[in-house]
């Protein structure tokens, strides 16, 4: 029998990227609110840099309820699902903004409108076959103000390419209005990212420096990046990486409104005869609680957001919680972060060290920036130079076949060109298609015994052709920049799980092909919300996470503003 707990307000699953921002305007607007999170609280001494503790042994000191529920996959539905490796996404009090790359972008407005943008410009027929992909409920400028609200509540580093109309060719000329300079200026560059930017320049495209959340200098008290260089997976131990655990979470609890429960596991969700959310089943050393609230926000990742929901069967939602129209897991897919291009330079890059969050960015080929009437595909692809090297990383590269991978041969050329090769990180749009989904894996299960998630999910023709192409591009630019050779991966294949992962409880007006409405609120459990990627039915051809938050804020202040229709 769970114990029951004293009733609040509402309650949050889950306190990282998109739960960790959610609680602060819910808490300023005097709402009580309990933060459930299934990791704990870590320090600036657990961010020690640490390549061996951080990018091999997958942050040790870490609870990683989440590494005994990584999902199985499988290309298609006649494939064999398994299930391999650590699961991209980690459990702590910020979750995976503790050592994610901070990337922190705005979606283009062609992202929000690619139904209606692309019919417009190359008629329907552009749109792939078999792709369930639609119009978001709103455009960009509905959601600039939260973008805005999140950039200077978090704190992002950046330069504005539009404010106001405004074009200022020192930032993303591409970009949508801003309303005003980010908060910060952007990370420093080096000389071999100046140098990239040059090259840029001299193909006639438009480089920029990206939007990170990392300090570039001082900011709410909290230092400046060091460019020490353990950003790649890891945390940041002067606290300049703005994660919502330094960030939103204390300014929240600092209203008396926060509490934060950690190490709590959610089950499931519970609903009354009439199918509204009254709390939430959870464990913390095998003793079950059960936390009342009169509102309940789904803030997980996206793949145990879907989970929860499935897992939460009643006599009201047989199928899963808020999936009576069966649209739970459904328009699922995640970014094509395969098919990267390397590239050999005959000299030395001086990129050690340094974080993935510093470099330059080109976005001419990205989304709808550029003219696809002449091409057979949709979409497009963010290339991004960045620095960041370290030494384990640098000596498990690759030869080239220019040497063996062992022996004193193998050592030699390490010591001349450990500093020498580069590899490029390219984000591209997917699409949502009828047979990627996400369902409950009818075999394994976690620790406790719950199906894991399955995803069935394969990038489709569309994504292979836009991965192509960006390749293309990507080895145009380093060739030009002097590279001696350059190697490019895969575009096809099944989607694994990835932290880039979208769809599964779709926001939209139509009940009939979306789980939540434009607020971000279940169309059939009227005071149950969801957060994260989970909603968003576009990926574009940038990180998620910035999106995302805005998305949270957006949320979280509708039902504030709305407390009392939405928990009545």
């Amino acid at each position: 029998m769970a114990t029951r707990l004293k009733d609040t307000d509402v309650v949050v699953i889950g306190l990282g990227a998109v739960g960790g921002v959610a609680v602060l305007p819910l808490a300023q607007a005097g709402i009580s609110v309990i933060g459930l999170e299934a990791g704990t609280w870590l320090t600036r001494r657990d961010f020690a840099p640490d390549e061996i503790r951080f990018n091999l042994r997958d942050w040790p000191m870490a609870v990683h309820k989440a590494d005994g529920e990584v999902p199985s996959s499988r290309a298609n539905a006649s494939a064999q699902a398994f299930r391999g490796g650590s699961h991209p996404m980690m459990n702590g009090v910020g979750g995976t903004a503790l050592h994610y790359w901070a990337q922190s972008w705005r979606l283009n407005p062609w992202d929000f409108k690619v139904v209606s943008e692309t019919t417009r410009r190359y008629g329907a027929s552009r749109i792939p076959k078999g792709s369930t992909v639609e119009d978001w409920p709103f455009g960009y400028d509905e959601l600039e103000p939260y973008y805005d609200k999140v950039e200077y509540e978090v704190g992002v580093s950046g330069k504005a390419g539009n404010i106001k109309g405004k074009i200022d060719p020192r930032g993303n000329v591409f970009e949508a209005p801003r309303q005003r300079e980010y908060p910060m200026p952007p990370l420093r560059g080096t000389a071999f990212i100046d140098k990239m930017s040059d090259v840029a320049r001299s193909n006639g495209w438009h480089p920029f420096p990206g939007p990170a959340a990392i300090n570039s200098r001082s900011y709410q008290n909290r230092s400046g990046c060091m460019y020490h260089g353990f950003c790649n997976k890891g945390g940041c131990h002067v606290d300049a990486k703005n994660s919502p655990h330094v960030t939103t979470i204390p300014r929240a609890q600092a209203t008396g409104r926060l509490q934060v429960v950690t190490r709590a596991h959610v089950t499931t969700v519970e609903v009354d005869g009439e199918g509204r959310a009254t709390g939430v089943n959870y464990l913390t050393d095998g003793m079950e609680y059960f936390q009342p609230a009169k509102v309940v926000l789904l803030a997980s990742h996206t793949y145990e957001n879907i989970r929860l929901l499935l897992l939460s069967k009643s006599k009201a939602f047989p199928n899963g919680l808020s999936n009576n129209h069966g649209q739970v897991g459904r328009h699922y897919f995640s970014h094509h972060q395969g098919g990267g291009v390397s590239a050999l330079f005959p000299f030395d890059l001086k990129s050690w060290y340094g974080l993935p969050a510093q470099g330059v960015a080109v976005d001419d080929f990205a989304d709808d920036n550029f003219d696809h009437a002449g091409l057979d595909f949709i979409g497009g692809g963010n290339l991004w130079v960045m620095s960041d090297r370290r030494p384990i990383a640098a000596a498990g590269g690759s030869t080239w076949n220019r040497a063996p991978t062992w022996g004193s041969q193998w050592k030699a050329w390490i010591k001349e060109n450990a500093d020498r090769s580069h590899g490029s990180y390219l984000q591209k749009t997917t699409l949502p298609y009828e047979d990627n989904y996400v369902d409950l894996d009818p075999v394994a299960k976690d620790p406790l015994g719950f199906p894991v998630a399955r995803l069935t999910a394969e990038f489709k023709d569309n994504e292979r052709k836009v991965a192509t192409y960006i390749q293309d591009k990507m080895e145009q630019w380093y060739r030009a920049a002097g590279a001696i050779d350059v190697s490019r991966g895969g575009v096809g294949g099944a989607m694994g799980p990835s932290t880039h992962a979208y769809g599964g409880t779709r926001m939209g007006d139509n009940r009939e092909t979306n789980v939540v409405n434009r607020w971000g609120l279940s169309h059939e459990t009227p005071n149950l919300g969801v957060l994260g990627g989970s909603v968003m039915g576009t990926s574009g051809a940038h990180n998620p996470t910035l999106t995302a938050q805005a998305l949270a804020w957006r949320t979280a202040e509708y039902v504030a503003k709305n407390w009392k229709a939405i928990s009545t």
